[in-house]
């Protein structure tokens, strides 16, 4: 997940709908199979330790971006021997598995990230990172073994298995963006056939205690773009302002100017984010610089507001600048877009992990999260689900512990097991409709 803010969820199976104020949403309603028909819950038992192994071997190797040549390879070696059709990336390290069912069926697609971050690593744990300034502190470890451990639970019953089943491994997920590169490389025909579904899992450090799953209908996560602007003036002595165009006052107007179009501008029923990150003005107390130099993240949760927030922001700057008697450089940088659940598919992963686990592991989000995710890419294409498994360690609190992202971020590898019985069990049902 490229960011992280904290999703606000609602507890057990009888939890609040997806926005407030509404009905209580009603507990999830059954699979379309019986539960774990396909038996993932007691084999996952023979794989459990190699693949908690795995995702600590991944942890002290972590890797950022496209290129991860460790990653690939030992997602290869613990994908080795099984029946699965494997590809590797032309211009990114990514990893697409095809298991081709012994039925005649549909394809589902499950997505799995491997990068890291640039983060040094505080945590003290005894496989913590061995690469100064790389962190698996967004969790995306757990999820190369949940996807490695889906593939070999859907591998175990292939003969039964009405469909076939794209494993996704996807870097770059952090930034500059893996989904992309992979679906123009050929992922979503690499079955042949076009998914009929999608499903990822992402953990969580903090929020969701231990072994909750979450997740909503519609939008899940935010857009993300970027604003960069750069204020031009005419720089001068600073006894003496009359003879300059100081550029500073008009840059921190806009700054407060842009808090406030938010709050004047945008619904509050579908909202926008916008924080100003990094400021940069001048050299010393003295001197009227020449220029200011300021970047904001804007997030939203559709399109339309996406849209709305693009051109606000940009009159915003360029008019203030203009009252100002200056010019203002505004570079609009779009990012992720919105994250959407498939309203019918997050009703199946919901019934599915309450079936699978109990109600008391699974919870409705009574709101998206303002993170951005690059399965958005993905998710426009196919209906899916992109789903939220707390993995906060036992013994803290999820409401004080370290966020995704911190350099003190922990994730229990016990939760890696459930995580993989939930992939394998979403394909194995879609698949059997």
């Amino acid at each position: 997940m490229s960011t992280l803010a904290s999703p606000a969820t609602t507890t057990g199976a009888t939890a609040a709908a997806d926005s407030a104020p509404a009905e209580a949403d009603p507990a999830p309603a059954a699979a379309d199979s019986a539960p774990d028909d396909s038996g993932f819950r007691d084999a996952v038992r023979d794989h459990a330790d190699d693949l908690i192994a795995l995702r600590r071997q991944v942890h002290r190797r972590p890797e950022i971006g496209l290129h991860l040549p460790q990653t690939q390879a030992a997602v290869l070696a613990a994908l080795d021997g099984l029946p699965l059709e494997v590809t590797t990336g032309r211009s990114l390290s990514s990893v697409v598995a095809v298991l081709r069912g012994g039925l005649p069926g549909p394809v589902v697609l499950l997505r799995g990230d491997m990068d890291a971050l640039p983060v040094t690593e505080l945590t003290g744990l005894d496989y913590a990172s061995e690469v100064d300034g790389v962190m698996h502190a967004c969790g995306h470890d757990l999820h190369v073994a949940m996807l490695v451990g889906a593939a070999r639970l859907l591998s175990g019953v292939r003969d039964r298995l009405p469909g076939s089943v794209i494993f996704m491994f996807q870097p770059g997920e952090e930034g500059p963006g893996g989904a992309e590169p992979m679906i123009a490389e050929g992922l979503l025909t690499a079955a042949g056939e076009h998914p009929v579904a999608a499903y990822c899992i992402h953990v969580l450090s903090a929020i969701e205690p231990f072994g909750r799953f979450s997740t909503r209908r519609g939008p899940m996560l935010a857009a993300a773009d970027t604003l960069k602007v750069t204020v031009r003036g005419a720089g001068g002595h600073g006894s003496a302002p009359q003879f300059a165009k100081d550029p500073i006052p008009a840059a921190c107007e806009m700054v407060t100017a842009l808090q406030t179009f938010v709050t004047r501008s945008i619904d509050i029923f579908d909202p926008a984010v916008v924080t100003v990150g990094s400021f940069h003005a001048g050299t010393a107390e003295n001197v009227i610089p020449a220029q200011a130099e300021f970047a904001a993240t804007l997030r939203s949760f559709s399109p339309a507001t996406r849209e709305r927030v693009r051109r606000g922001v940009l009159d915003v700057v360029h008019g203030i600048a203009a009252a100002h008697g200056l010019t203002a450089d505004a570079d609009y940088v779009p990012g992720y877009p919105v994250t959407v659940n498939d309203g019918g598919e997050a009703e199946f992963a919901a019934s599915t992990a309450a079936e699978l686990f109990g109600a008391d592991r699974f919870a409705w989000m009574a709101n998206p999260e303002a993170g951005a995710e690059d399965m958005s890419y993905v998710l426009e294409r196919v209906p899916g689900a992109f789903v939220n498994l707390g993995a906060c360690p036992p013994g803290l609190d999820p409401m004080t512990a370290p966020l995704n992202h911190a350099a003190q971020a922990r994730y229990d590898d016990a939760v890696v097991p459930d995580g993989a019985v939930l992939l394998a069990e979403l394909a194995w049902r879609r698949l059997s409709r």
